[in-house]
């Protein structure tokens, strides 16, 4: 997610909560750029995930796995 989309997103929360509100058209923008935002923040999580080791107190390690 690019940094001027993460502004178009903070800039249309400021305008929802303005007197005027969003348009249909900006309501659905929001929704699109949310969960685009969302995608973004879960696959980022999941990289960091894959990426990590737990290490037990005697020593051994070994790599997180995903439960079925």
């Amino acid at each position: 997610m690019t940094q001027e989309k993460i502004q178009r997103i903070n800039q249309l929360a400021k305008k929802s909560r303005t007197e005027q509100g969003l348009t249909p058209e900006e309501k659905q923008e929001q929704a699109a750029l949310r969960k685009e935002y969302i995608e973004s923040m879960k696959q980022s999580l999941k990289s960091q995930l894959d990426a990590s080791v737990v290490v037990r107190p005697d020593g051994t390690s070994y790599k997180l796995t995903q439960k079925s």
